[in-house]
């Protein structure tokens, strides 16, 4: 199990609660502080304003989909790294996150990626601050 640094912040978006449940679990037990929201539109009333936080959004959301979420919070100043979750994303889905530079972790979230990449968005961004 691996610790994060200090002040840690996860926000999950999904639908599916079973899915917001295990996130959730697996994110608290390595340290991490996690909110979960079941819509885009949850998220939007009331968007993270932390600077350490690392947003791990699902694509196929009821509303408004995970990548117009993502597009909507930073017309809104919020520039956490995103983590679009999704399962066997078309070519024009895969266009539209590398543009806005939102990573993709594929379904079934069987292996250590999607912590791999949360990890990695975190210490980005803290170089990014120190910089």
């Amino acid at each position: 199990m691996r610790t994060p640094e200090p002040q840690a912040h996860l926000v999950v978006v999904d639908d599916d609660p079973h899915v917001l449940g295990a996130l959730r679990f697996a994110f608290e037990t390595e340290g991490y502080d996690v909110r979960t929201c079941r819509s885009g539109e949850e998220l939007l009333a009331s968007p993270p304003r932390d600077g350490d936080t690392c947003l791990i959004v699902d694509e196929r959301l009821p509303g408004i989909c995970g990548l117009e979420t993502i597009a909507r919070l930073r017309a809104l100043g919020v520039d956490a790294p995103a983590i679009l979750v999704t399962s066997h994303p078309p070519l024009q889905v895969r266009r539209r996150a590398a543009a806005a530079k939102v990573e993709i972790v594929e379904k079934p979230l069987l292996d250590a990626t999607l912590g791999q990449r949360v990890r990695v968005a975190l210490a980005s961004r803290r170089g990014r601050a120190g910089a």
